[in-house]
């Protein structure tokens, strides 16, 4: 089995491949809190993306009887990356352009990754990542408009928002939400203009927000970024 550890900004994501297929999967506050998890499964091989520095604490908790790996910008993928600060690439990035190539080969994808922050992630025909654009999340835009004003209040996370908002509080989502859903709908028509035919993949743990909204073709994928650590370790292994 491989064990394949997604670590992002505000939980860690664990999931259990047999081959391509995701047998199991688990989110968890922490990394911390996933120690118990770890121990339920005999893991073949690992592979750990983490946007912060825990990924070394995680090798150190779990058993492994093959390759233990971390996602790295210099570790060999199944597609070439194209992005010019190659060494600066977050791995999540990385791993959802891998991701998307693992689900329609020979196909361009462009992934939007409804996370702590919005990434959009363009890989070509050829199986090229051409980077793409990384814009604040639902929750920074809420944050930002009551942190830097004097009187807003903390605007919460809902869905099915009005688009005229009646109260403070509904103006606020109203802004945010719809002006996301905009966001991802007209990004996604400027790169069907350039790319026609591109495959748009949904993800990330906010994605369900935007789903309904957009126009198809879409494809959401919730375990996208895991897939593509699954087939970035697999690729290696096999190498």
């Amino acid at each position: 089995m491989n064990m394949v550890i997604d670590a992002g900004n505000t939980r860690t994501k664990v999931g259990i491949f047999e081959g391509a297929s995701l047998k199991h999967k688990e989110v968890f506050a922490d990394a911390g809190a996933a120690k118990e998890f770890f121990g339920r499964f005999p893991v073949d091989h690992l592979m750990i993306s983490s946007v912060t520095d825990d990924g070394a604490k995680l090798i150190r908790l779990i058993q492994v009887h093959g390759s233990t790996l971390q996602l790295t910008p210099s570790l060999p993928l199944p597609i070439k990356n194209n992005y010019d600060s190659s060494t600066t690439v977050g791995a999540d990035r990385l791993a959802a352009a891998c991701g998307a190539w693992d689900l329609f080969p020979n196909e361009a994808s462009l992934v939007i990754d409804c996370g702590t922050c919005i990434n959009y992630e363009c890989v070509d025909s050829n199986g090229h990542y051409l980077g793409g654009a990384i814009s604040p999340g639902i929750r920074i835009r809420f944050h930002a408009m009551h942190q830097l004003t004097a009187r807003l209040p903390l605007g919460e996370v809902a869905a099915d928002i009005p688009l005229i908002g009646n109260t403070t509080m509904r103006s606020l989502q109203s802004g945010v939400m719809h002006g996301v859903m905009e966001e991802i709908k007209g990004i996604s028509a400027r790169y069907r203009q350039d790319y026609p035919g591109i495959r748009v993949i949904l993800t990330g743990g906010d994605a369900h927000f935007f789903e309904k909204g957009m126009k198809p073709p879409i494809f959401a994928a919730p375990e996208l970024v895991l897939m593509g650590l699954n087939s970035i370790l697999v690729h290696n292994v096999n190498r």
